[in-house]
């Protein structure tokens, strides 16, 4: 994976309309993916290290995950089509019988939140890097939070 992915940071959430713009960053280089309000809430919260007083649905699949002995290793936002960026979930699983690996399509959104609750890397496919719109310009006007 490394080859044909770059890991990239969360750089920060600057509110929109709709929801939020979420900016990775790698070097000089930012990229923006928009997500919805309750997601945003959600990345927000994992950011900060807040919890809820009770859980939010990412809580719930980490808190299903710690008990099946479920890690999320790493996010990627694996390529972009039609104006939608597309994302794979990483889990790795090792028991008594061994370790197992599970990649599954997911919202890039989802992704985010989910390593930004447990501290996984998260990577975005070269090739989508390259193509995907140099948002720098407004991650360096965004005001600091």
């Amino acid at each position: 994976m490394q080859d044909d992915y770059l890991q990239v940071d969360i750089k920060g959430l600057m509110p929109t309309p709709g929801g939020a713009g979420v900016f990775l960053q790698a070097g000089e280089k930012a990229i923006t993916i928009f997500i919805d309000p309750m997601v945003a809430r959600a990345l927000r919260l994992g950011l900060n290290g807040e919890e809820t007083p009770r859980p939010l649905t990412h809580d719930l699949m980490l808190s299903a995950f710690a008990g099946l002995g479920v890690d999320v290793d790493k996010v990627a936002v694996t390529h972009f089509e039609d104006e939608t960026f597309f994302a794979r979930l990483f889990l790795r699983q090792e028991n008594e019988l061994g370790e197992s690996h599970i990649e599954i399509d997911a919202r890039p959104s989802d992704c985010l939140v989910l390593a930004s609750h447990c501290a996984a890397p998260i990577f975005v496919a070269r090739k989508v890097w390259e193509e995907a719109e140099d948002m720098t310009w407004a991650l360096d006007e965004m005001d600091p939070e």
